[in-house]
């Protein structure tokens, strides 16, 4: 918390540069997706079937099933990673930081993270005795050298994303061996989530950050597994790090598996089916339908469900200028024309909790009514007349989604035309949905983001001069709100901050809001531990699936 400010152990470009690995990194979705409070019928649970329990043992390879490749691989910088690709990139990597339990950031592969007085200077105190795969050593000269290379500062390394993210550095400098100083251009109280950034802010070995030709494929970190034989389209094989920094709780060293291979499995139902045949040992998911099947396997597997935590999806709208969608008039229209608990009933089997804003409940700036508009039909249809004669022009809009099979998109179709907003489909693949993003060609399309976490790091998105600001939002007001709640140190004014962004987007209508996502993780019966592996003080990890999950303290039982 910001009364402990100390954490211890124990210039924008052009659109085109970023918008792939932005448009990843909002894990695109055609559907219901998944959240921090879980609900674990057996994933951590390490009793027998006679309920005694059992002590983890070493050996076997896991099998895991993988909602998609990751075909750009994983220089990190550089790379555009959503949940299937953090997933492969935190069993290589460790983090300087990461959340807790209670969304409290610890220090990871930092000993302490530690700012001054006015948070715009920050010392980052590293562990000792950790080595990287190559055998190299963890130290300040090759994390500034991350540091520099995710905000585009090293020679040779070109960042997308990152380099937006992390433009309010100034200097990262060198004061001994095992200590780094980063000075920042304005107060910012939330920098060491920034360290953390959902899983994606991994730390490269030097031998892959000058990788010119691999550094996509050679992956070198300090995680709890080596990078083995890469099959794009196949697997991901890799193997035990035996000199792992880390132990668990009950004292052994991680990781407690010879080994993992990642599988890109893209159809739910066939991961089920492999999982429920035997055929993977672990799967995860970020579809309801998927969920739900899993759930109905009962004890044939181990189930782990986040309910909350991992960002909301919803329907952007793009209110830049020309756009139907620049009228206040015409969103809240939208927002009045669509019935919610009714796509939530259809798409999601009623599974999910309906959205009040981009801040999931637990979440800094959360609030049960943020003046989103309700459901209703008959004051949609006067809106909407009110916006033709307005425009003088009939209400039509473009509504873009990466797949054609999208439940949520076809029942907003069917709602907007009951009301008088006619509707164009249109479907794209993914890199040709990236470019159509790029271009502003189109009015309304389906993503997810916004996972759990300080609320300051979605001012990318929201900004107005941001490059990944996605619906084009130019809002004084707003960007106000976000400055201030940057800076100010305060907890208490910080939450009152982000509650006024909540109610803005309420009455702007800025995002037509759909649920808070789900996602899950199935074992089979056999495998434990794998949402049990501590943080280096020994405090439990956030359950946000969105970001993967550490495999190091899963296990499987052998003795049966």
């Amino acid at each position: 918390m910001l009364q402990e400010a100390r954490i211890e152990s124990g210039g924008r470009s052009s659109w085109r540069v970023v918008l792939s690995a932005s448009l990843a990194a909002l894990a695109l979705l055609a559907g219901a997706c998944g959240g921090s409070d879980s609900e674990d019928s057996g994933s951590g649970d390490s009793q027998d079937s006679n309920g005694d329990s059992l002590q983890p043992s070493y050996g076997g390879t896991l099998s895991y099933a993988l909602t998609a490749e990751t075909t750009g691989g994983w220089c990190l910088p550089e790379a555009q990673l959503v949940a299937s690709g953090v997933q492969v990139a935190r069993a290589v990597y460790d983090q300087l930081a990461a959340p807790d339990e209670n969304g409290e950031m610890a220090p990871f592969l930092a000993e302490e993270i530690s700012p001054n007085d006015t948070y715009d200077t920050w010392t980052i105190r590293l562990r000792e005795g950790i080595t990287f795969h190559d055998g190299t050593p963890l130290n300040a000269e090759v994390v500034k050298n991350n540091l520099d290379a995710y905000r585009g500062a090293y020679p040779n390394r070109s960042p997308l994303l990152f380099i937006f993210v992390l433009d309010n550095i100034d200097t990262v400098e060198v004061v001994d061996d095992m200590t780094v100083e980063v000075r920042t251009k304005t107060p910012w109280v939330a920098f060491p989530w920034y360290l953390w950034n959902d899983g994606r802010m991994g730390i490269m070995a030097q031998s892959q950050l000058d990788d010119a030709e691999s550094c996509d494929s050679n992956l070198v970190g300090t995680g709890p597994f080596v990078a083995g034989e890469w099959r794009v389209n196949d697997s991901f094989t890799m193997t035990r790090n035996d000199d792992y920094w880390m132990t668990g709780e009950d004292g052994n060293q991680l990781p407690y598996l010879d080994g993992v291979v990642f599988r890109p499995v893209i159809e739910g139902a066939t991961r089920v089916n492999m999982l429920e045949g035997g055929d993977v040992d672990a799967m995860h998911s970020a579809t309801t339908v998927d969920i739900d099947t899993l759930e109905s396997l009962g004890d044939q597997i181990n189930l782990a469900i986040a309910d909350q935590g991992n960002g909301v999806y919803y329907f952007q709208l793009n209110s830049g200028d020309g756009k139907v969608f620049d009228s206040q008039t015409a969103r809240i229209a939208a927002a009045h024309a669509i019935d919610r608990e009714q796509i939530n009933l259809v798409t999601d089997l009623d599974a999910l909790q309906l959205a009040s804003g981009p801040f999931a409940p637990g979440e800094m700036g959360y609030l049960e009514d943020a003046g989103y508009p309700e459901y209703d039909p008959d004051r949609a249809r006067e809106l909407v007349q009110q916006v033709e004669t307005e425009r003088g022009v009939p209400f039509e809009v473009t509504l873009m989604t990466a797949t054609s099979t999208s439940s949520a998109s076809d029942q907003v179709q069917q709602m907007f035309e009951e009301v008088g907003i006619a509707v164009n489909r249109k479907t794209f693949e993914a890199s040709a949905f990236i470019d159509q993003a790029l271009a502003g060609s189109y009015d309304l399309m389906l993503v997810g983001n916004h996972p759990a976490g300080d609320p300051d790091l979605q001012e990318i998105w929201w900004t107005s001069d941001s490059p990944v600001n996605l619906g084009r939002i130019e809002d004084p007001v707003l960007d106000a709100l976000l400055q201030q709640g940057r800076e100010e140190t305060d907890p208490a004014r910080r939450t009152e901050i982000y509650e006024d962004v909540n109610r803005l987007f309420g009455e702007q209508v800025y995002n037509l809001w759909q649920a808070y996502n789900r996602w899950a993780v199935g074992t089979r019966p056999e495998v434990y531990g794998v949402l049990d592996t501590p943080l280096p003080d020994g405090t439990p990890p956030v359950q946000n699936l969105s970001a993967g999950h550490s495999l190091a303290s899963t296990w499987i039982d052998r003795s049966g």
